[in-house]
């Protein structure tokens, strides 16, 4: 017996539930989206959150639905108080299934150069981060994790030179 071809968009009904259970059967990716922000010094803001043993940049993961530069604005929002507005994609990296997490696809979007006022006003606004320190390239590079260490250096690179980089679990792609 031959299976019943597809539904058409001629009956939206039937291709819209043809559509969704193709949907449900997609891989569902996990997305953490940072910023880079500097201070007029060059420095750049690092994060010590309370749930991880490193530093990090501030961001954080995407709601379901929710565009990654959206996230990352909300994120500062939330944990400092902070309104940015993106200026620019500067690295994608997607992150290989590591312990019990599933592949992630993490952003990094420029932030710009923050004012002296909105430093100086810097406060932590949850409990999701101990501390937030503006530090030079080479500190922030001693400080973040093997992980994102590659990230960070590849998105330091991108707003110096502009042009964006791909990786795939921190190594240059494509």
């Amino acid at each position: 017996m031959t299976p019943a071809p597809p539904p058409t968009p001629d009956d939206p009904e039937a291709w819209n539930a043809y559509l969704a259970e193709g949907n449900a059967k997609q891989a569902r990716k996990r997305v953490a989206a940072d910023v880079l922000l500097r201070d007029a010094q060059g420095r750049v803001l690092l994060v010590n959150p309370t749930y991880k043993p490193d530093w990090d940049l501030p961001g954080g993961m995407a709601e379901a639905n929710e565009p990654p530069e959206e996230a990352a604005c909300r994120e500062l929002a939330e944990e400092l108080g902070l309104t940015v507005t993106v200026l620019r994609l500067l690295v994608v990296d997607w992150v290989a299934p590591h312990g019990p997490w599933d592949d992630q696809i993490a952003f990094i979007f420029d932030g710009g150069t923050l004012a002296n006022d909105t430093v100086n006003q810097l406060s932590l606004h949850d409990g999701e981060l101990a501390e937030a320190e503006f530090v030079t390239p080479e500190v922030a590079h001693g400080r973040l994790s093997d992980r994102m260490r590659p990230r960070f250096a590849a998105a330091v690179h991108a707003a110096s030179d502009g042009c964006p980089r791909y990786l795939r679990n921190g190594t240059p792609g494509a």
